[in-house]
């Protein structure tokens, strides 16, 4: 039998939407409120987890604070606030349930952030890899696809549409 060659399973970087418009920058849309809807999709399909989020975004030049309060459809709150700090296309961030630091990159409308998510787990907690992925669809609306796996295997996917309200709505 003649061999195959397979390629290096490596997903594509942020350079591919270098030209996608319009540009994502995270210090102009995660300035002030920010509201999202999102599911958690289990590997077989299910979605165990529905939740809306609001976001308060803060920004001094290249530090900024995303304080984010989740409410998900069984009641239960959780609050994450990130520490970003901004070096050019290149992003670090932290966060209290995040283990060292996230390691983030924009290009055009994209934005692609790595961390490793200490989840609580039962009595304990699990380390998670999560890959998020960003899009800016206009103005208001970014999309984010998240895949969350464990020893290199796909245990979910997060799916979540952030909406910037405008004007007035904003400061509400």
């Amino acid at each position: 039998m003649p061999a195959i060659p397979i390629a290096a399973c490596s997903s594509p970087g942020v350079e591919q939407f270098r030209a996608e418009r319009p540009v994502l920058d995270l210090r102009e849309y995660f300035s002030g409120r920010v509201d999202a809807w999102g599911i958690v999709r289990d590997r077989d399909g299910t979605i165990s987890q529905r939740f809306t989020v609001r976001i308060d975004g803060r920004w001094e030049g290249d530090k900024g604070t995303l304080d984010e309060i989740f409410t998900y459809s069984d009641g239960r709150k959780q609050r994450r606030v990130w520490t970003l700090r901004r070096s050019g296309d290149r992003y670090v961030g932290t966060a209290a349930d995040v283990i060292g630091q996230a390691q983030g990159e924009a290009a055009g409308n994209a934005f692609r952030l790595r961390y490793v998510l200490d989840y609580p787990w039962g009595d304990s907690t699990v380390h998670l890899d999560v890959d998020d992925w960003m899009y800016l669809v206009d103005p208001e609306v970014l999309l984010n696809r998240s895949t969350v796996s464990k020893l290199g295997v796909e245990i979910a996917q997060v799916l979540i549409s952030f909406r910037k309200p405008r004007g007035a709505e904003a400061s509400s």
